[in-house]
């Protein structure tokens, strides 16, 4: 069985930055895709950015703020994020998607990002 697990976040100010991790581990992992989701309080979670067969999208809230990138010889993911602002608050979710199915079906628990004013 798989697992991902997020790290990196943290408190910052707005205009700081953030490197956000996510590492698999379990067997031998191999995902179609790698995203990156949030989650504000009181707010339904939200795509943020993705990784799929070497391009990448973005939301357009983290839209030349964000860059995502995964190491797959490591089993790791990253989210780097830059110029942040108080809406980026929020819980980050690392997913996976496996080959053949549509929908992201692997979750982290998350990690916490506070973006002070």
């Amino acid at each position: 069985q798989v697992q991902l697990v997020e790290s990196g976040g943290g408190l910052v100010q707005a205009g700081g930055s953030l490197r956000l991790s996510c590492a698999a581990f379990g067997r031998t992992f191999s995902a179609a895709a790698m995203g990156w989701f949030r989650q504000a309080p009181g707010k339904e979670r939200e795509f943020v950015a993705q990784i799929w067969s070497g391009m990448t999208y973005y939301a357009d809230s983290a839209k030349g703020r964000f860059t995502i990138s995964r190491d797959n010889a490591k089993n790791m993911a990253y989210l780097q994020m830059n110029s942040l602002k108080p809406e980026d608050t929020a819980l980050y979710y690392c997913a996976a998607r496996s080959y053949g199915k549509t929908e992201y079906d692997l979750w982290g628990r998350g990690t916490q990002v506070t973006v002070s004013s």
